[in-house]
């Protein structure tokens, strides 16, 4: 996992960084996909990382609400 962690990193920074100042017409520029992409394809991630927690947290209270409903109901039964 850190050896991909790091390749990753290498990439990235090569890509969102470095990239700018090599000559556009290198062909070093079609090993990467548009520069655009180095802010969307992280904010993506991030978005999408903070929707799997929240959608992780709101399941579990429902589910912690719901078995404390369940045992209120049955203490008072």
């Amino acid at each position: 996992m850190l050896l991909t962690a790091a390749v990753v990193f290498a990439y990235y920074t090569t890509w969102a960084i470095l990239l700018p100042f090599f000559d556009s017409s290198s062909y070093i520029h079609g090993l990467f996909p548009p520069r655009e992409w180095a802010v969307r394809l992280p904010a993506f991630i991030l978005v999408l990382g903070l929707t799997v927690i929240g959608i992780f947290a709101g399941r579990t209270i429902a589910q912690e609400n719901k078995r404390k409903a369940e045992k209120a109901r049955l203490r008072t039964a």
